[in-house]
């Protein structure tokens, strides 16, 4: 992102990471309109992990938290990430099997059987100690029999 970005926190994609196959992206550089048209599919059953690549510029941000929403059936989780300085570089922050303890997302089981396949609807958001808002999107994700 552009220097004269004037957020704190620019959120650059989110991503969907599968053992054996290609990482999915979502470009979170786009508008909420773009976001909310896209969808991942994810096979039943599945280990998954999400994991974010983020930008903090300007200054430190401190107590920068990860909430989301899932609707369908309610699932809400909200996870601290930490205080980071300002660098050029994005940070990426995921998931270590089972431990939050340098983690960023997750690790997770997509649901399986007849009755867990369907659309999804999630709303996400990274908020810090002060109560900023730094970023808000909306996305969704399919959970179907197989890939």
């Amino acid at each position: 992102s552009k220097l004269d970005d004037p957020h704190n926190v620019v959120v650059v994609q989110l991503a969907l990471e599968v053992a054996g196959r290609p990482d999915v992206i979502l470009d979170l550089t786009k508008s909420e309109a773009e976001l909310k048209d896209h969808s991942f599919t994810i096979k039943e059953g599945v280990e998954y992990r999400l994991k974010v690549l983020f930008k903090v510029q300007h200054e430190v941000v401190s107590g920068l938290k990860y909430m989301q929403v899932v609707k369908r059936k309610v699932d809400k989780s909200e996870e601290m990430i930490g205080s980071y300085a300002a660098q050029a570089a994005p940070y990426e922050k995921k998931a270590s099997q089972g431990s939050w303890m340098d983690a960023f997302f997750l690790s997770e089981e997509a649901p399986s059987g007849m009755l867990a396949r369907g659309h999804y609807e999630a709303k996400s958001k990274f908020v810090d100690d002060d109560g900023t808002t730094h970023k808000e999107w909306s996305w969704a994700f399919d959970i179907k029999k197989d890939w």
